[in-house]
């Protein structure tokens, strides 16, 4: 019985023949779909500069307030080292009226009072510097504890060398540290309130990005256009719905900040309620204009992702002080509305009500809340491409 061609064995040119078919096919089709090789190519390319130029621990130029009671040259002396160094940016002021009122308007990150019996502790070897800390974010507030420390501590072995003889037991001079607004100096007082920001960017540009390209999709846009419904009614009503998930989400957010994890909640509940749903309105409205302008779920998604949830993430000083960043991801991270909702919503919760914080950073909510508008509205109306 003899084999019919097509049961023949295939040869190993026949393989490859097939094999660099497919492969062609796979490579046009590849290129072809400008998304997954914009999120190939250009993402890691794009997380690489990030981390290595744009994201530090570091801190640079942090401002604190000087406040020298004692005015002898002994007093100057020692603080000179804080003067020269390039990780603070020592401000002086005439009294801790002065720094305590700068301090709460987030001006500087910290206070060094070197009290008036300084020169006179001194002598008798239990002087005192004394230092306290803005604890809103405590990894910046951790790395200035640590500069001043070492600037003291290298003063203090500079007037070892002079004397020839050993210092006190102890050191010299003493920095007496307090940490104010997170008093534990907990990394979880300082992270919990962000989660807030993260959540309303995942729940908001994440899940809406889908909402309209899923009805082009399926065909069921186009049958609005031939009804009495405005673009403005379609787009409060796929919003409302988002901004009561936002709202229960937000309770849980606010249940676990305060019982779970012992956060406090210094600020005013209305006023963190009022600016969390304001952003989470921002967001939905960001997910809703990805939607509409890609028309496409698959697309949409991968976008919104890109565009919300990893800068809310990376750029919004979740994580990073962006004081500390070059100048121009600085210049970025201040277009995201995401860094104007993570810095107020930080202050609310460990340092309570700033009204001028809250005004500015809720009024630029507002702009881009009616920007997103007025882009959606765009996005919707009766037209057919």
């Amino acid at each position: 019985m003899t084999s019919s061609p097509l049961n023949a064995p295939a040869g190993a040119s026949d393989v490859m023949r097939r094999f660099a078919a497919l492969l062609r096919k796979e490579t046009r089709q590849m290129l072809r779909d400008k998304t997954n090789l914009a999120v190939g190519l250009l993402l890691p390319l794009a997380l690489i500069l990030l981390f290595g130029y744009g994201l530090s621990f570091d801190v640079r130029n942090a401002p604190i307030a000087l406040v020298l009671e004692d005015s002898s040259p002994t007093a100057r002396d020692v603080v000179a080292g804080l003067q020269g160094s390039h990780y603070l940016a020592p401000v002086r002021v005439p009294d801790m009226i002065a720094a305590v009122s700068l301090m709460r308007a987030g001006k500087v990150d910290g206070i060094v009072r070197v009290p008036m019996d300084f020169s006179r502790r001194l002598i008798l070897g239990k002087a005192r510097i004394q230092l306290l800390l803005d604890g809103v974010d405590s990894n910046t507030a951790s790395r200035i504890e640590d500069y001043v420390n070492g600037a003291v501590a290298v003063w203090a072995q500079r007037q070892t060398d002079r004397a020839g003889d050993k210092a006190p037991a102890g050191g010299v001079v003493a920095v007496v540290q307090r940490m104010w607004f997170n008093e534990a100096g907990s990394s979880t007082w300082y992270l919990v309130p962000g989660l807030i920001v993260l959540v309303f960017t995942l729940i908001g540009a994440f899940l809406t990005s889908l909402l309209i390209a899923r009805e082009w999709e399926r065909g069921t846009l186009e049958s609005l256009f031939v009804t009495p419904v405005r673009p403005l009614e379609l787009l409060l009503a796929k919003l409302v719905p988002y901004l009561a998930v936002g709202g229960v989400d937000l309770a849980m957010c606010l249940l676990a900040a305060r019982f779970l994890f012992e956060v406090p909640i210094r600020g005013s509940l209305s006023v963190i309620v009022i600016a969390s749903m304001l952003y989470l309105a921002v967001s939905l409205l960001l997910g809703l204009f990805i939607s509409g302008a890609m028309r496409n779920q698959f697309k949409a998604s991968q976008l919104a992702l890109l565009a919300s949830f990893m800068p809310a993430m990376m750029l919004s000083g979740f994580v990073f002080d962006l004081r500390n960043v070059p100048l121009p991801v600085q210049v970025v991270s201040q277009l995201l509305p995401a860094t104007h909702f993570m810095g107020l919503i930080k202050t609310l919760f460990l340092a309570g009500d700033n009204w001028p914080m809250i005004l500015r950073e809720c009024a630029i909510l507002l702009l881009y809340a009616a920007a997103l508008i007025m882009a959606v509205r765009r996005t919707l109306r009766k037209t057919l491409d």
